[in-house]
This record gives structure tokens, C-alpha cells and sequence, in this order.
């Protein structure tokens, strides 16, 4: 059941995602489609980020990474995952048993995907552009290997 996603890159966005959350108080993103090059996810916002908020970004999210958290799962039942999660991303037919994924003590959220062990696998986190549309943030972003 879990979904063919580049484990690096799909770690990197529940990164991305909490951090969204954290810097701009606004939902994780609706919409992503995440490839080993490139890949983009799509927030619900009023307006683009700014050139010093997209460093910012980087910044913070870079900073999560390097700290060599843990990525551990744990499995809840649905009627608990319901209370305390947005359901809204996983397959339907799912309505027993949750999977939870948390990146240490900063992100924890429903996911059928691969992910690393560790965010010390990820590499550099790095935006490639970002658009805004009609309501829609578009962020576009990359890993870089480190070394």
C-alpha cells in the first residue's frame, strides 16, 4: 500500500509542510507531486512568498535536517487518527489502522509513502521558484546531495 515516492524527497516535504505550518499558520499542502529531480507542492495562500521569506524557508527547513532526526512510524486506529489528523490525502477505503510518520519531535502526520530513517539521508533542501495564482502557492524545490 505505500506509494511509489523518492523516500528522500517524501520525507523532505513533511518537512516542508511543517514548517509552512510554523512560519505562515496556514494548512499543509493539498497538492504534490514529488520526483526524485524536482519536485512541487501547492498551499492554499493569499499571496507569493517573498525573496527573504524563500531563504528563510530554506533555511529553517535545512536546519531540521541537519539535526539527524529519527523518521519512525507508528500505527493508530482510525477513529483516533481522526480526532488528532487530516485525513483528507489517504487512499479511501483506509478506516482501521492509520500510519503516522514522524520526523522526530517536529512533524508527525498520516502517510502511506517510503521515507528515510534518518533526516541525515535527505541531503540540502533547496527552492527552485515559487508562483502564486488564483489562491494557490506554488513551491518548486530540489535536494542537492551533501557530502
Amino acid at each position: 500500500m505505500a506509494k511509489e515516492y523518492h523516500p528522500q524527497m517524501h520525507t523532505a516535504e513533511h518537512i516542508l509542510n511543517q514548517t509552512m505550518v510554523r512560519m505562515f499558520n496556514k494548512g499543509r499542502s493539498f497538492s504534490a507531486h514529488l520526483e526524485k529531480k524536482k519536485s512541487k507542492c501547492d498551499y492554499h495562500f493569499e499571496r507569493d512568498l517573498t525573496e527573504t521569506e524563500v531563504i528563510e524557508l530554506e533555511k529553517k527547513v535545512n536546519d531540521i535536517i541537519s539535526q539527524n532526526l529519527n523518521v519512525t512510524e507508528e500505527i493508530i486506529d482510525f477513529e483516533i487518527a481522526q480526532k488528532l489528523y487530516n485525513l483528507q490525502k489517504l487512499p479511501e477505503g483506509v478506516t482501521e489502522n492509520v500510519r503516522i510518520i514522524k520526523v522526530g519531535e517536529y512533524d508527525a502526520c498520516p502517510c502511506i509513502g517510503q521515507h528515510v530513517a534518518n533526516t541525515n539521508e535527505i541531503g540540502r533542501f533547496k527552492v527552485i521558484s515559487t508562483g502564486f495564482e488564483n489562491g494557490i502557492l506554488r513551491l518548486r524545490f530540489k535536494l542537492e546531495q551533501t557530502n
